[in-house]
């Protein structure tokens, strides 16, 4: 009888453990930004000190880029023949669109953001999230990862900055997805591909 009892409580616990565990999966599931609903508020310092929080670029579409710079995806992206990300900002930044770097990195510094910018010429913030807070709720998992916000704060488009991973495309064959995006949200449409599968190196969160 004795014996029948305390299986029959393990029994209980372990079915209390793995709904529990559930419950916590589902609850940290549920704090990742989804296209689609309200962006993830964030408030973090960049290369120089100041503290750039979402709220402050209310009313306005905010691209999100994930960064590293000894990626060599990201590299590829800022500097050679490409410079697909500076080249993009440009493009928008008459257009009211902030562009926004994020290092979800473990072991970045502001130093290192600085020096950075400054060898590549970057003209937009750089933010330091070494928690990888922003990053893990955002669902940051490559550098590059692109995510655009619209005027009124909403996901619109998370996934790669464009078709092309293994740069064996010219410029008329591949399809910058971000350029896409941004030039239909701000045309006031929904945007016709908002999930796309991002590429490029891991991005390095702490444990």
């Amino acid at each position: 009888m004795r014996k029948t009892l305390v299986l029959s409580v393990a029994a209980v616990l372990a079915v209390a453990i793995v709904f529990a565990s559930q419950s916590v999966a589902e609850e940290k599931a549920g704090k990742t930004a989804k296209v689609g609903q309200p962006a993830h508020a964030f408030a973090l310092e960049d290369q120089n000190g100041k503290i750039h929080s979402l709220s402050d670029y209310a009313g306005k579409v905010v691209v999100l880029e994930w960064f590293n710079a000894d990626c060599p995806y990201v590299v590829r992206h800022h500097k050679n023949d490409l410079n697909t990300m500076r080249d993009l900002e440009k493009k928008y930044a008459d257009k009211g669109v902030v562009w926004l770097a994020v290092n979800s990195g473990h072991d970045t510094a502001n130093e290192k953001n600085r020096e950075t910018a400054e060898k590549w010429e970057i003209g937009y913030p750089i933010l330091n999230d070494a928690s990888g807070e922003t990053g893990k709720a955002y669902g940051a998992k490559t550098t590059p990862h692109m995510y655009i916000i619209d005027q009124d704060g909403k996901l619109v488009y998370a996934g790669g900055i464009d078709d092309d991973r293994d740069n064996n495309k010219s410029k008329g064959e591949k399809t910058n997805y971000v350029d896409r995006a941004l030039s239909e949200v701000l045309a006031g449409e929904t945007v016709s591909q908002a999930e796309t599968r991002p590429y490029g190196c891991t991005v390095k969160y702490g444990r």
